[in-house]
């Protein structure tokens, strides 16, 4: 996993962070992809990851739920993969 350390800059109104041409080669982003940004408070933390493109006829509501239940049990989850 790679480190960068980059600060937040103003773009417009708005505030944001750019990303390194490397950085975005590496998970095969380009101007255009859509992301999907995950905020996580208790842990401080913010995670941009490429969007998955659903088939059609997959209704996302189905990975909304599915990432519900699956950080609700995580602990329980982790616990299973060493028996």
């Amino acid at each position: 996993m790679d480190r960068v350390h980059r600060k937040i800059t103003r773009i417009g109104n708005s505030l944001g962070v750019t990303f390194a041409k490397d950085s975005l080669r590496k998970l095969n982003l380009n101007l255009g992809d859509d992301v999907d940004i995950i905020v996580n408070e208790k842990a401080g933390e913010i995670v941009i990851r490429k969007a998955i493109s659903l088939p059609q006829g997959l209704d996302p509501a189905f990975f909304e739920t599915l990432e519900t239940n699956a950080n609700r049990y995580r602990q329980t989850i982790e616990g299973l993969k060493d028996r």
